[in-house]
Parts: structure tokens; sequence; C-alpha cells
């Protein structure tokens, strides 16, 4: 018989919503970014290439910071899923290195700096095709119980 994972009070296993509508991954959001990310198992890395478009302007040719942030954001929230939880931002840093171009290959990668307990420490990186990092970040999560935190919230 296997058995149930380990939690801390409550159960904060993740649990796949039933519609994404998520601004940065989700693909029932028809206003977002759609970006996919994808498991990189050797590195225990979430990986994402993309564009960004003329949509995503801040400075004349480049990305508005606040867009930077919501990729850094998803890139270090999607590293979550490695332990099975849901967990929420409570804090996070952003380094604006270089301006982030729109039109170019771009890529961003999230992983674990540190796990204790409910508190999961991540990192992000925006990169350019040279792997020159653009941006990048630190944040801490917070893991919580998505049955009794989005129960008003689910599609029946």
């Amino acid at each position: 018989m296997p058995r149930k994972p380990q939690t801390q009070g409550h159960d904060t296993r993740y649990h796949k919503p039933q519609k994404n509508n998520c601004f940065v991954c989700g693909l029932n959001n028809p206003g977002g970014m759609r970006l996919k990310f994808i498991l990189d198992e050797t590195r225990q890395t979430f990986v994402c290439r993309f564009r960004l478009t003329n949509r995503y302007t801040g400075p004349p040719g480049h990305c508005h910071g606040g867009i930077i942030a919501s990729i850094l954001d998803d890139a270090m929230g999607k590293v979550n899923k490695l332990h099975h939880v849901v967990a929420l931002t409570r804090e996070m840093t952003v380094e604006y290195l270089r301006p982030v171009p729109l039109h170019k290959p771009l890529r961003v990668e999230g992983r674990e700096i540190e796990k204790k307990g409910r508190t999961h420490v991540n990192s992000a990186e925006i990169l350019n095709d040279k792997n020159e990092v653009l941006a990048r970040s630190r944040g801490i999560f917070i893991a919580v119980d998505p049955a009794k935190m989005f129960a008003k919230y689910v599609d029946k």
C-alpha cells in the first residue's frame, strides 16, 4: 500500500485545476501569454523557450518590467511541482540586468534553492540565445491547502 505524502497540518499536495487561467501559462486564458514549461529531469529545472511580441512592450523594442517579473514568478512557481504542492509567492526579488528584447529567442529557467517544511525557496533566470542572463529572481513560496484556499473558484 503506497504511503501518503508527509504533510504539515493540512494537505498541500498539488492538485491540477480543471481550467488553467494563469496569465503566463494558462491555455484557458485568451488574453494570456500561454507559455509552455518543460521539466528538464536531469537538471530538475523547468524550462520555457519563447519570444515576446509588441504586446509586452515597455521601453521601445524591449519588454515591460512587470511582464519580466511575471515570467520569472511563473518559472519559479513551476518548481514547486517537484514536491507535488501548490505554493503561493510570499516574497520575490528581481534583478533586471539587461533589457529583455522583443521578437528574439529567449529562455526562462526555474530551479529550487531550498525547501524547509511548507517554505520553498526558488530562483529563475531569463536568458538570451547567447546564454547571457538578462534578468533573474529569487522567491519564497508557501505551500497551501488548495482544497481550502480555492474551493469557491473550482469549476463544477
